[in-house]
């Protein structure tokens, strides 16, 4: 047999390179991360071939001394742990792992220099091995260089991707990094002599919102409601900030979406399933929301230590924490969220047709004739001619119409989607408000009302009466999840889901919600069990994920009971769907994440027709 050895400390820092510095954009994560701790204010980063051949963060942060950056190449050395309360930790690092596993798979340069020192001080490692130790000349603070990264780990290096997709990834970890310290001013080059740069300057605190839109995009600050929410927990104030994208500003993928927990910017299934059920009855499956939001929660309400990367945390809460998010950001939309989409899209504006112009030669001729002198006789039309084009049928007729025109009342200032002017298509309606033109899409509109007026209206409560079955269904599970259940069963009751132990690993159904009662016990069960194991073993787990269905079935039933395209409408029924939209939360949208209704204001009007 093998005997049991120990490992020397060059294996064991490659070891745990390979969890830490899996590319050089994890490195990068590493060493930003550090220079942030450290109270920098300025922070540049400068890669060669998407880190692959070099990669550099320079910052102005505290410094080391000789002694601290012997000290920082060792394994658990940090001075971000004064104690051993890894609890409370406040810091984004703080494992001491960093430096030396990325020195022991590539060229690491260290230089630094403390507030108040004459001289800065350079250490250089080798893959593993010290090859320099000695003064160099810089600026207070740190830069540390990292080069030939797995160069003598062929194994490793044949996996990194093209230098393209590397810089991808430092950049999007730079950007979740900035996003997070408006405070902070960074800057990234790209390139043997920095031909790709990106900068963002130093923002105020109030200004984390522009902060988010320089780096997502800048129509989001546009088309987002901010995020601000708070609630005591035993152990202190939990918080959630940030800017939502309406639903109508939304992405086919969910890259958009930037999660922070205590500043420290995560990638965790329980953040972004509490975004997709807050999302839940605004977007359609395959649409994902554009939002950063980030939560604030006691040091001791949350394990940030379960992840090498530091990615992904774990909450005491759970179940708290997630049904914070939803109400945050469900109440935030509720209150902006009769906003559609800021304006028609720009690829839709250039589509509309202008008149063409008339060519010079024929509209000289028309400039020179002297239309003041009597005309010619114009010869009657002869009885044999027809038109080159045959006449449209009534079915191919243009369907809209024109209600008679009357001024604006004195009060149109008071109503945001305006006037009904008249329908085209018998499926969008036209509105004149008091400073431009409207289009409402009536069937996405009336679909979104017919949901709203379903819930406050107290339909959700109908929907969740139980329905009897006739012959109980027996579900077998695993043991472990029928216990989830039968913990979670007096929760699931308020929702009209009866279930009970039925022996030890299988669950009766004895009744469900009457809005669900066609669905397959045995899957919602299942389902229901995965989300509980998932988010807590608290009661109230299982009856979110069942909430979220049956606001799904609401939204089908919203759908079916609204006002069809094609249905002709006066003008009274179009006024009143107009006042109820500007009265009604979510109304921008439809169930679906489509607007319900455009704006053009007048100057857009103007510029369709050269005037602007």
């Amino acid at each position: 047999m093998p005997q049991i050895r120990r490992l020397p400390n060059a294996l064991v820092n490659r070891i745990a390179a390979g969890e830490v510095v899996e590319r050089p954009a994890a490195a990068l994560k590493e060493l930003v991360e550090n220079a942030i701790d450290a109270g920098a204010r300025r922070i540049a980063v400068a890669l060669t071939d998407g880190g692959l051949t070099r990669l550099e963060v320079t910052d102005d942060g505290c410094g080391m001394s000789p002694a601290d950056m012997e000290l920082a190449l060792e394994r658990h050395a940090t001075s971000k742990l004064p104690d051993e309360a890894i609890e409370m930790v406040a810091t984004l690092g703080f494992r001491g792992e960093a430096l030396p596993s990325i020195a022991s798979v590539a060229r690491l340069t260290l230089e630094s220099r403390p507030q108040g020192a004459a001289d800065g001080w350079r250490r250089i490692v080798n893959h593993g091995k010290l090859v320099e130790d000695g003064p160099a000349a810089l600026p207070v603070g740190t830069r540390v260089r990292v080069e030939q990264i797995f160069a003598k780990v062929p194994a490793r290096r044949k996996f990194l991707r093209t230098a393209r997709s590397e810089y991808i990834a430092c950049l999007d970890v730079t950007r979740r990094l900035a996003m997070a310290r408006p405070d902070i001013a960074f800057t990234l080059e790209n390139g043997a002599e920095g031909k790709s740069r990106k900068a963002l300057s130093t923002q105020s605190d109030e200004a984390l919102s522009t902060r988010v839109a320089q780096i997502i995009a800048r129509e989001l600050k546009d088309n987002a409601v901010a995020i601000e929410l708070e609630r005591e927990t035993p152990h202190g104030a939990m918080r959630l900030t940030g800017i939502a994208g309406l639903p109508t500003y939304n992405r086919g993928v969910a890259d958009h979406q930037y999660l922070f927990v205590n500043g420290r910017p995560v990638k965790d299934k329980l953040l972004t399933g509490a975004v997709r059920g807050a999302y839940s009855d605004m977007l359609a499956r395959d649409r994902h929301a554009v939002l950063a939001l980030f939560l604030h929660v006691p040091p001791q309400d949350v394990d940030v230590n379960v992840h090498p990367a530091k990615t992904e945390v774990r909450f005491r809460d759970a179940t708290g924490v997630r049904g914070f998010i939803v109400s945050g950001l469900r109440q935030a939309l509720a209150s902006g969220d009769r906003r559609s989409a800021q304006g028609p899209d720009r690829a839709a504006m250039e589509r509309w047709q202008a008149e063409p112009e008339q060519p010079a030669a024929l509209r000289s001729i028309f400039e020179g004739h002297d239309w003041s002198a009597p005309q010619q006789h114009v010869a009657e039309p002869r009885s044999d001619w027809a038109p080159r084009q045959p006449l449209p049928t009534s079915d191919a007729l243009p369907q809209g119409r024109a209600e008679e025109a009357a001024p604006l009342p004195e009060d149109a200032a008071q109503f945001p989607l305006g006037i009904a002017r008249g329908q085209v298509a018998n499926t969008y309606i036209v509105a004149e408000s008091a400073d431009g033109l409207v289009l409402v899409d009536q069937h996405a509109a009336h679909e979104r009302l017919v949901l709203e007026r379903l819930k406050s209206a107290g339909a959700a409560e109908a929907t969740q009466r139980s329905q009897a079955l006739l012959v109980p269904d027996v579900v077998e599970m695993d043991e472990a999840d029928c216990d989830r259940l039968e913990d979670a069963a007096e929760g699931l009751a308020r929702y009209g889901l009866s279930v009970e132990r039925f022996g030890p690993s299988a669950m009766l159904v004895r009744a469900v919600p009457s809005a669900i009662a066609k669905a397959d016990s045995a899957k919602l069960l299942r389902d229901l069990a995965d989300d509980i194991a998932k988010h807590g073993k608290q009661e109230d787990s299982g009856s979110l994920l069942l909430a979220e269905r049956l606001e799904y079935v609401l939204a089908t039933m919203a759908c079916h009971g609204s006002v069809r395209a094609g249905r002709v409408l006066s003008v009274a029924e179009m006024n009143a769907l107009l006042r109820e939209m500007e009265a009604t939360p979510r109304s921008g949208q439809c169930n679906h994440g489509r607007p319900t209704w455009v704006k053009l204001s007048m100057e857009d009007v103007e510029k369709l027709f050269g005037r602007h």
